[in-house]
């Protein structure tokens, strides 16, 4: 005790004391005696047994928490290796029945009856020391730079032309709002699991879609259905905005939502406890079967430096086998084996380092970065993902752009100069600025050549009410449309007017959406639900055996609606009990 108060006080301390306690003259001190060391607890074999077993203890709940890889390329190796001899010093030193009142006594004592343990902590210290300064990118800054091989792209020539019909239309937000929805009519789901937070971008049978997996409500509706699993996943077609739910024969076993055994990192780090893992997506195979594909990590320079993908580990969320494939082996309808954290990453690299370190601090030539923001583009049976390229210096405007695709790392860079994404979704929401709707992020799309942004504009319940389309060249030029044709058409038009396309170029419009129907009739019952703090109404027409959905924040008059009023909605056809409304007027 007296050491602590010395350690936090300081030298000065025991004055201190004696002022707060109200005395005018210092106090005699008594003769501090030295903490008199114990006898030692059973013979020397018997205390390093003990130890061995408490540090096992330790390492075994140390590992199952934490899931360090046991790889000298991870830092929390070095923590689990570090953590391990200090547990084993400690209960040496106490069952030995050593005492001091000072650190460097412990130290001292640590050296010299420990000494083997004592050396493994500084090697390990002097090692993380050695191998992050030989992976500096002060010394490595070419080898950073050469982590992403990039290609020179023709634009017009490698990104093909989409077809309308193929264009996704929601972003991953959207995408969310509606699997909520969607949960929220299934009685026998929502009450016991929840739509996960994040989704997954794929192709499935060639069409953009994404998929949700669903965690437990909870630790007691985990408890309740651990042994059935997760019985479904969603399905959200970004065409054509419908939500499936997938339901499976056997349920998901493994998920992060899981516990014990069966929880996903649990599960991945007890199969292949040296390996390194980035991102782990949810996806589907051609049938429909899911998985998690967990991408396997190396750092390439020095000990901590130079992340890059080496492989993938397939893990079948259903049944838990996996195999491990390297990363040019991946089976091809997997999507995502490079996140985009890792790709951006590595192309800020390529960009500040190709001429060296030291240009990318002083001189700065041809120092180029990558936007804030990205997206993806389905093409080639793949997902590729965009972002824009713009100097450091950062200013409001694009150099060009690049592609990756994230299954196997092939990049390519179009020069275009043009406004950043930022800039064109405000030159979008200020075409509409009376609605105060809200772009998504872009999309880029060749439209007769030209590289184009596309965006929704939402409201601000997150519901998709206009499209727009951006020139990226020539930012001022802005469509929208409540539809998608209709917001073509008006962007060819655009194009036509500023001599940048001829009528030849423009190719021909079609409406690959549902027509819009109108129905008045009068209200026979109301239902209400709360979703996400959104009161919905629900409206069953005379003549429908499906109800209209109306949301109060868009139409607060549906709060004063009763059964017997006559209403008029627009919608458009789809399949199911619920029909979401377009517009309502009271009559």
């Amino acid at each position: 005790m007296n050491f602590l108060i010395r350690m936090l006080l300081g030298p000065g301390g025991a004055a201190f004391m004696g002022d707060q306690a109200g005395t005018s003259a210092p106090r005699p001190q008594a003769p501090i005696e030295p903490v008199k060391p114990k006898a030692p607890k059973g013979t020397p074999v018997t205390r390093v047994l003990i130890s061995l077993l408490v540090t096992a203890i330790f390492g075994f709940v140390y590992f199952y928490f934490q899931l360090p890889a046991l790889n000298i390329h991870d830092a929390g190796f070095y923590w689990f290796v570090f953590w391990i001899c200090i547990v084993f010093s400690i209960s040496m030193i106490f069952l030995g029945g050593f005492r001091t009142d000072e650190a460097k006594g412990y130290v001292n004592y640590f050296r010299k009856h420990l000494p083997v343990v004592f050396w493994i902590v500084i090697a390990l210290i002097a090692f993380v020391l050695i191998g992050s300064i030989i992976g500096w990118k002060l010394f490595r800054a070419k080898d950073y730079a050469n982590l992403l091989k990039i290609e020179e792209g023709d634009f017009s020539a490698e990104v093909s032309e989409i077809s309308w019909d193929q264009i996704p239309l929601l972003d991953e937000d959207s995408s969310n709002n509606l699997a909520n929805r969607k949960l929220g009519e299934l009685s026998d789901l929502v009450s016991q699991f929840t739509v996960s937070d994040s989704s997954t971008q794929i192709n499935y049978n060639d069409s953009p879609v994404r998929v949700n997996y669903l965690n437990y409500g909870g630790v007691f509706k985990w408890w309740n259905n651990r042994g059935n699993g997760i019985p479904a996943y969603m399905r959200i077609d970004m065409r054509t905005q419908e939500v499936t739910v997938v339901r499976l024969e056997e349920g998901i076993k493994y998920s992060p939502s899981e516990y014990l055994s069966r929880d996903l990192a649990r599960t991945l780090r007890f199969k292949y406890p040296t390996l390194m893992f980035d991102d782990v997506n949810f996806e589907i195979d051609d049938n429909g079967t899911p998985y998690w594909v967990a991408s396997v990590v190396e750092k390439k320079i020095g000990l901590f430096g130079g992340t890059d993908v080496t492989g993938t580990v397939l893990l079948n969320a259903v049944t838990g086998e996996s195999q491990y494939y390297k990363a040019e082996e991946v089976p091809s309808w997997v999507d995502r084996v490079y996140s985009a954290d890792i790709l951006i990453t590595q192309y800020n690299y390529y960009g500040n380092y190709k001429k060296g370190f030291w240009n990318s601090i002083f001189g700065q030539t041809n120092c180029t970065t990558t936007t804030t923001g990205y997206n993806y583009i389905a093409q080639d049976d793949d997902v590729w993902m965009y972002t824009g390229i713009t100097s450091v210096t950062g200013d409001r405007g694009n150099i060009g752009f690049i592609l990756i695709n994230q299954r196997t790392k092939e990049a390519r860079y179009y020069s275009c100069a043009g406004a950043e994404e930022y800039s064109a979704m405000e030159s979008a929401q200020g075409a509409v600025q009376q609605y105060s709707y809200t772009a998504t992020f872009p999309l880029l799309l060749n439209i007769s050549d030209q590289p184009t942004y596309f965006m929704a504009l939402k409201d601000s319940a997150g519901l998709v009410k206009m499209y727009a389309m951006v020139n990226v060249q020539q930012y001022q030029i802005v469509s929208t449309g409540y539809s998608l044709s209709e917001c073509q058409e008006n962007y060819y038009q655009l194009l036509k007017e500023n001599n940048i396309i001829q009528e030849s170029d423009i190719a021909p419009v079609e409406d690959t959406e549902a027509k819009t129907e109108s129905v008045s009739a009068a209200i026979a019952e109301i239902r209400t639900a709360n979703i996400d703090g959104n009161t919905i109404f629900y409206l069953l027409l005379d003549g429908y055996d499906s109800y209209f959905t109306v949301s109060a924040k868009e139409y607060p008059i549906a709060a004063i609606l009763n059964a017997g009023d006559t209403v008029t909605l627009t919608y458009k056809p789809q399949e199911g009990t619920l029909i979401e409304v377009e517009t309502l007027t009271v009559q």
